[in-house]
């Protein structure tokens, strides 16, 4: 029997260098999703941010409504919805849309927001962009769940609110609260019984804290009467594979400079910048795999181990490589790493292992049914039409010819 199947997916920032097109990177990143719709993935997760530049969807909305229109079954998520930079009551409502005119097909990622500049432009405090998600997010799940609430805090005010729609999946569309380092998104998680999307689960941070996360989260969620499952659990790591770890190292060079520049300079992430190759850093720390689908095996079955089991595990989008070894890359995974962790050919190995252990048995069978058919027509119609090569594995020797 299959066992339970692990999701995939791609986390979309997205990442778009300054020397390139926008228009023509935000149709690539439609293209990819397209891609991955056409290659059984099963989830995208596209962000939302205002500055900085490289991460330039600040609409998630619509962008998972287009995308939605160019796809058949793939999930769209919000990855994440900044909490802070909106009024609940109005991102409930484009959620809910979404939910009806994707059939269900949407999910609902959320957070505090990740780039300080962001909430600099709208004037929200840093450091109140945690509780006001908490906020946020203690009003969203009742509202998307079709129910009547009435709140005020020092930032919105709901009286009465409901959503004019009844939700389209039920009991409410799946919510995900992002988590990195700190257990704020784990704890927000138990809190209301929502899914938990770990963003930074192959960094050194991250990874240490996978052990302890779920716990975090199951605490909550037994001191405020919820539940949570694993299966909701997603965590994100950047992947490029190809057909070997030189071929793979050779195709990030594209593009890696760029994003580690940016994460250098803005996003805040730590990585080599002590002369070291950054390929060889990354791929020893853990923080992303560089190298061949067997790698990308090992990886994940490294964060089973750490984490104690989780749902789905969203590639990191990064345009390390050009655009066609990045779509290389994604058929490998779905080629060669799903098939290990979904169980797709236990069947298939199954049958034909089973075919291989009966072989003698089964082709003596078979062979005798041949050659019971070929003695009835004998006994029937003589040996005339017979060919010499049949009579003689049947042991009768070729037909004689008459004298002339």
């Amino acid at each position: 029997m299959a066992g339970s199947k692990l999701r995939f997916g791609a986390f979309i920032a997205p990442f778009h260098p300054l020397d390139e097109n926008p228009t023509l990177a935000l149709e690539r990143d439609l293209e990819l999703i397209q891609w991955m719709d056409r290659l059984n993935y099963d989830e995208a997760w596209v962000g939302e941010h205002h500055s900085a530049g490289y991460e330039i969807i600040s609409s998630p909305e619509v962008f998972i409504a287009t995308a939605a229109e160019r796809t058949r079954h793939i999930k769209l998520g919000t990855g994440v919805s900044s909490l802070p930079y909106h009024q609940p009551l109005m991102l409930a409502e484009r959620i809910n849309q979404l939910d009806h005119i994707t059939r269900g097909r949407v999910m609902f990622g959320v957070g505090p927001g990740a780039l300080v500049t962001d909430a600099m432009m709208m004037g929200i405090n840093p450091a109140r962009q945690r509780a006001m998600m908490d906020e946020a997010l203690g009003v969203l799940v009742p509202l998307l769940r079709g129910e009547v609430v009435s709140a005020k805090t020092d930032w919105f005010t709901l009286n009465d609110a409901r959503l004019h729609l009844v939700p389209y999946s039920r009991p409410s569309v799946e919510i995900a609260v992002a988590n990195q380092i700190s257990p704020s998104g784990a704890r927000a998680a138990g809190k209301y019984g929502v899914s938990l999307l770990s963003l930074g689960a192959t960094t050194t941070g991250g990874f240490s804290a996978l052990s302890s996360t779920w716990a975090i989260c199951e605490e909550q969620a037994r001191e405020h009467g919820q539940t949570v499952d694993r299966q909701g659990w997603r965590l994100v790591g950047p992947v490029h594979v190809a057909e070997t770890r030189e071929k793979a190292r050779e195709n990030v060079r594209f593009g890696l400079e760029k994003w580690i520049y940016y994460f250098r300079e803005i996003a805040n992430l730590p990585l080599a910048a002590d002369g070291k190759d950054p390929v060889d850093a990354m791929i020893k720390s853990g923080l992303a795999v560089i190298g061949t689908p067997d790698d990308c095996i090992a990886q994940i079955e490294r964060l089973e181990k750490q984490s104690g089991g989780f749902g789905c595990f969203l590639q990191l989008a990064h345009n390390w490589a050009d655009w066609e070894a990045t779509k290389k890359s994604y058929e490998m995974v779905a080629r060669y790493v799903m098939p290990h962790f979904q169980g797709l050919n236990l069947n298939r190995d199954a049958s034909l292992n089973w075919a291989r252990d009966n072989r003698a048995a089964f082709t003596a069978q078979s062979m005798g049914a041949v050659g019971a058919a070929i003695m009835q027509h004998i006994q029937e119609k003589g040996t005339e039409n017979i060919s010499p090569m049949i009579l003689k594995m049947m042991g009768m020797g070729a037909p004689k010819k008459d004298a002339p």
